[in-house]
């Protein structure tokens, strides 16, 4: 789910001018206006200095640009994870999964979201949500990982 964007003012209202976001499906400029400064989250900042560049997001959030891909999550299993039904991920493929990593996995044709953990005894995904168990993975199983899962995007 986007985090939705308040739309601008609209002509003849008063308030506080927004900067003015194109027309939907229309982008005159790569990226999304950036605010100047960053945002407090403890005490209030002026609000005199707003936008001064654009941030394209598919540069800032993939390292790997031509290995990066988003991922839809459906489900709640990885809520403990921070990751919701619902949410964007930011998926690498270029990165080594390590144990612990996060990362987008095909078991038996089927893809899941869980946490890789490498046991003595063989492959764990780790679920971290309620009513959802963990997958073991045996050796008669067909496995691969697709990649590992660097920032999960959600809304409020």
């Amino acid at each position: 789910m986007a985090c939705p964007i308040t739309p601008c003012r609209k002509p003849g209202t008063t308030g506080s001018p927004l900067p003015a976001f194109p027309e939907e499906g229309v982008i005159p400029l790569p990226g999304l206006p950036l605010l100047a400064r960053p945002v407090p989250a403890g005490l209030p900042l002026s609000a005199d200095n707003q936008f001064n560049d654009r941030l394209s997001l598919d540069v800032f959030l993939g390292e790997h640009r031509e290995d990066t891909f988003l991922a839809r999550v459906s489900g709640d299993s990885m809520t403990g994870f921070g990751i919701h039904d619902g949410d964007l991920l930011v998926v690498d493929r270029a990165l080594r999964p390590a144990d612990r990593s996060v990362v987008i996995a095909v078991v038996d044709g089927e893809f899941t979201v869980k946490q890789l953990c490498r046991l003595p005894e063989g492959i764990l995904l780790r679920a971290n949500g309620e009513d959802h168990g963990d997958i073991y993975v045996g050796e008669e199983q067909d496995f691969a990982i697709w990649g590992v899962v660097r920032w999960s995007i959600h809304g409020i």
